[in-house]
């Protein structure tokens, strides 16, 4: 008597699965579901932001930026260790300063300042000095994932999730040799793991009505892992 062969499912059907599989995976670690936070929705094909999560940027206003997002969406948001925020900055990136925790100035005490935010906020913005260790990323990203609150780092952080950089720029407001700088045009790179680096056009802030909108030039952009030179002065 010959065996049948046993069904086998479409190749569309197990691919769709296994998609299924790996995002559940992604909203998932040490068994804390780790919950989608409010993200840019110009960064939308980047990156998205969770509970649990250090996402590392290397400017104040694309950390602005994507802070920002959660504070308009109502939560409680904090800054540590960014002793030249620019409020007004701030508040035309959105965020809203009657809702957000500044410590400018934490000294040697930036770490403990960070993990009693965490404890208490919801998404917390951090500058914190040079030479952090592994070790102390991963204690706070262990307190993270307790209490599901999310980390913004400006700066150097190991273990992050996702590194979000400026590739490229152009200013608007300066005519013929005159007028003033209102907005910036950038390419907005993000690198997830070993993955490959994917980039978004955005303003910051918002365009101004008579901004030119043609995309950028391509010798703005490069799939070329970044410097930390690069990374300093995006």
């Amino acid at each position: 008597m010959t065996a049948s062969p046993l069904p086998t499912r479409p190749r569309e059907g197990a691919d769709g699965t296994v998609e299924a599989l790996r995002a559940r995976m992604q909203g998932m670690q040490d068994g804390v579901r780790r919950l989608p936070v409010p993200t840019p929705p110009e960064l939308a094909g980047l990156v998205q932001l969770r509970t649990g999560g250090s996402y590392q940027v290397d400017s104040a206003a694309l950390a602005l930026l994507l802070l920002a997002a959660s504070s308009r969406a109502g939560s409680w948001t904090a800054i540590v260790g960014v002793d030249d925020l620019g409020i007004e900055a701030a508040e035309e990136m959105g965020v809203d300063l009657g809702r957000t925790v500044v410590v400018p100035d934490p000294g040697d005490h930036w770490l403990e300042a960070a993990a009693a935010l965490v404890d208490a906020l919801p998404v917390v913005l951090l500058r914190p000095p040079t030479g952090v260790t592994a070790r102390t990323a991963s204690r706070l990203g262990a307190r993270l994932r307790r209490r599901t609150s999310t980390l913004l780092v400006q700066g150097a952080w190991p273990g992050c999730e996702a590194s979000l950089w400026v590739a490229g720029s152009r200013w608007d407001g300066v005519g013929e040799g005159s007028g003033r700088l209102r907005s910036r045009q950038v390419v907005v790179a993000c690198r997830r793991g070993q993955a490959p680096v994917r980039h978004a056009e955005l303003w910051l802030p918002t365009p101004p009505e008579h901004a030119e909108t043609s995309p950028m030039s391509p010798r703005h952009v490069s799939d070329v892992t970044p410097t930390r030179q690069e990374r300093r002065t995006g």
